[in-house]
């Protein structure tokens, strides 16, 4: 098995995936319509009530585990309203709570919280997508964020992205998907030297390799 550019990450994948450009492509001339679940609406409604009382910018930590970043995030953006958002109501009743409290955590879906908040025409300032899950089987390009139907998505939002991974395949592949956007990209490596989630922590304390994807509105 390959283990790219890392060696805690195994796939069968050394390079960007040769249907990358295709796939996107394919996702930039559709519209995702996959039926919004009942909780993701309500968490919708949630994300509107506390938008409606907070006069600064947005801040979306999608896939925020235990919202060790969201707090993070919230102490460095004092002015923002930082919202971590996690399918796992296990991950979320783990967050150790800060004296921060311009940050929420919201259980839903992060792509259908994405296309309500587009359809709302809400923009958010910054987007974090904090070590993801790479699914480093090649056969599972689909299931990645940026081979995902939802991933134009992310333009439409607008605001600044960053992207953190151990796995630079992914970082190289979500870079190259955010141009074929009209994004301008960024990839470098990075050093941790205050951790944003227990991930990284643990990535860092091995002496691992972490890379960074930004991308922006040109």
């Amino acid at each position: 098995m390959h283990r790219g550019d890392n060696t805690s990450v195994y796939s069968n994948q050394s390079y960007i995936h040769d249907d990358l450009i295709k796939l996107v492509r394919k996702h930039m001339t559709s519209t995702w319509q996959e039926p919004t679940p009942p909780h993701d609406r309500e968490a919708m409604r949630d994300i509107v009530a506390l938008l409606k009382t907070h006069n600064g910018p947005l801040i979306l930590d999608s896939f925020c585990g235990t919202g060790m970043s969201t707090a993070k995030l919230a102490s460095q953006h004092p002015k923002a309203l930082v919202i971590g958002i996690d399918k796992s109501a296990d991950r979320l009743r783990r967050h150790v709570q800060t004296p921060s409290h311009n940050y929420h955590l919201i259980r839903g879906n992060c792509e259908h919280i994405w296309a309500q908040l587009v359809a709302a025409n809400i923009d958010c300032e910054q987007h974090y997508l904090l070590y993801p899950n790479p699914w480093p089987k090649k056969a599972h390009l689909k299931r990645r964020i940026h081979g995902h139907p939802s991933f134009p998505l992310l333009q439409q939002l607008g605001g600044a992205i960053e992207v953190r991974s151990n796995w630079k395949i992914y970082v190289d592949e979500f870079a190259a998907a955010a141009q074929l956007l009209g994004l301008d990209t960024q990839v470098k490596s990075l050093s941790a030297t205050d951790p944003m989630t227990l991930f990284e922590r643990k990535y860092a304390a091995n002496s691992e390799n972490l890379w960074v994807c930004r991308a922006a509105t040109a």
